[in-house]
């Protein structure tokens, strides 16, 4: 099946609320309470056997602020298509698609995390990287660059790192990189 015609397929079973192309990559913009049929149509029906990736995006001070986007490919047909969801602030909160790709598991966790988007059904939706109990989102466009205070004592770092002498930095010089590097093997 060609792009073109999954592409139609999908338009024609569901409904599609932006179609936008660039440099051959479509990007379908899809209601977001029916994001898991979608993808479920696309996996069996169209082909698209593997969730590439799962983001999302901040479009802070508009509305809707929030979009979740999904990256799929077609092994048997070597083409890509982008799905979207919209998420507006009043309802975060999107259906997960775990069902259809176990991959989307730690995706979706990673944007619960960072952005506070939550997914609906999600077996095990807790944060990946930053602490239980962190109150905020740090991906998110508000979210201060100095960051903000929290009780949990600096534990990783005690004053700034170093920017040059590093256990994997050497310095620019002529030399090879067993003269530049003393920890490189010898070979004999």
């Amino acid at each position: 099946m060609t792009l073109a015609e999954a592409i139609a397929a999908l338009e024609s079973r569901f409904t599609v609320l932006a179609k936008k192309e660039f440099r051959g990559d479509f990007s379908l913009t899809v209601e977001r309470t029916r994001i898991a049929e979608v993808c479920e149509f696309a996996k069996t029906e169209l082909g698209f056997d593997a969730l590439n990736n799962l983001t999302s995006v901040d479009n802070f001070g508009s509305e809707p602020r929030f979009e979740v986007v999904y990256i799929l490919y077609s092994i048997e047909g070597n083409h890509y298509l982008r799905l979207k969801v919209a998420v507006s602030e009043d309802a975060l909160e999107v259906p997960t698609v775990t069902g259809v790709w176990a991959a989307a598991d730690w995706y979706e966790r990673e944007v619960f995390d960072l952005m506070g988007i939550k997914f609906a059904g999600h077996p095990d939706l807790r944060r990946i990287l930053m602490w239980d109990g962190y109150p905020y989102h740090p991906l998110r466009k508000d979210f201060p660059l100095a960051g903000r205070p929290s009780e949990v004592p600096d534990v990783a770092f005690s004053k700034s790192a170093p920017l040059e002498g590093g256990p994997f930095v050497t310095t620019p010089c002529a030399a090879g990189s067993r003269e530049r590097e003393p920890r490189s093997k010898q070979i004999e």
